[in-house]
């Protein structure tokens, strides 16, 4: 493709997601998020607060600016004027202008990508999204947009992070759940980095692998010396080679001794591509935010937030509940007493 344009910053502004937006799955039937008073769903059909995505981003870009403010990534985070310290995501907004051959005058054609990976010449950042599935490229006002809205809802959950989206918490788990994010934050939260085979990493980085690499001594095989071999890169994710003129991913919490292709930088639990590159890195592992935090504390399956009680409900199947959350959608009453609903495949 050729392309010739600018990369921009996301300017915030756009009104957020919320009540009255439509339903994904329910078309027509639901006529918009009525949300439930402490389940992460519609009232009205029940779907979920992810099928309920508006197409604003300003909500999102708050989110993801609190997720990387107080972590090495605040670089990707700027501070809202008068926002006593609040901070917002640096998303890059690239448009690619594009020349449209006709008889006529010269036109040109215009694509909006709502995301693009940072510090990259257009280049290679076209290059990154091309290796992308097409429904999964974050062209404004496309499917692949509208994934990932739909993927930061579902990975990045605000009440993962914010004690202040979260139902009624006790003082002490208000507490614990503070300890807790500041603990993912400084041991676990990344951002991939996008470059050729060999070259991710700092600069500072980069200079002190060159300078190893000069003090090794030089290695023989059959009495030749193996100088200006080209190193082979093999993908973490499928095992194949790497080629050396197309852009991988790097996580910096691994080390830069492991590289990912695009398509296989995703979450080890659900195997979704990592949005807007956020991961967790646990155990060898990449996870998206919603998997690597209920891998360490238990997840609600009423309202969906993590449980930092120590009092709570484990179901003969293994899934866990606030007590008070072990409920019928319907009338309320407690599961284990049965109600006249007949409602227990709706819980």
């Amino acid at each position: 493709m050729d392309t010739s344009a600018g990369v921009q910053k996301m300017s915030v502004g756009r009104a957020a997601a919320g009540r009255g937006a439509s339903c994904l799955t329910c078309k027509g039937i639901c006529t918009g998020l009525e949300p439930h008073s402490w389940r992460k769903a519609c009232s009205q059909c029940h779907c979920s607060q992810e099928e309920h995505v508006s197409g604003s981003n300003s909500e999102d870009d708050l989110k993801v600016g609190r997720l990387l403010a107080e972590s090495r990534y605040a670089h990707l985070t700027a501070k809202v004027k008068g926002g006593d310290g609040l901070r917002v995501y640096k998303r890059n907004h690239m448009i690619v202008t594009n020349p449209v051959v006709s008889r006529k005058d010269p036109t040109f054609s215009t694509v909006t990508y709502d995301w693009a990976p940072p510090g990259l010449t257009q280049k290679l950042a076209m290059q990154y999204m091309e290796l992308l599935p097409v429904d999964r490229r974050p062209v404004a006002g496309t499917e692949g947009a509208l994934y990932r809205c739909r993927q930061l809802i579902r990975q990045l959950p605000s009440y993962d992070q914010d004690p202040s989206c979260c139902h009624s918490l006790s003082e002490v788990e208000q507490r614990a759940m503070t300890q807790f994010v500041r603990s993912y934050k400084e041991e676990a939260l990344g951002v991939g980095e996008v470059a050729l085979p060999g070259q991710g990493g700092t600069a500072k980085q980069k200079n002190e692998k060159q300078t190893q690499e000069q003090l090794k001594p030089e290695t023989t095989t059959n009495g030749t010396a193996e100088e200006n071999k080209k190193r082979e890169y093999h993908c973490s994710g499928c095992g194949q080679l790497a080629a050396m003129d197309s852009p991988v991913v790097y996580a910096d919490r691994c080390g830069y001794e492991r590289l990912w292709h695009p398509t296989c930088f995703v979450c080890s639990e659900c195997g979704e591509a990592l949005v807007d590159l956020i991961y967790f890195w646990k155990d060898g592992a990449l996870l998206c935010g919603r998997h690597y935090c209920q891998s360490i504390r238990p997840r609600c399956m009423g309202c969906d937030e993590l449980i930092f009680s120590e009092l709570f409900h484990q179901d003969t199947d293994g899934s866990f509940w606030h007590r008070e959350h072990f409920c019928c959608w319907l009338c309320g009453q407690n599961l284990k007493v049965q109600c006249g609903c007949d409602n227990r495949q709706s819980i």
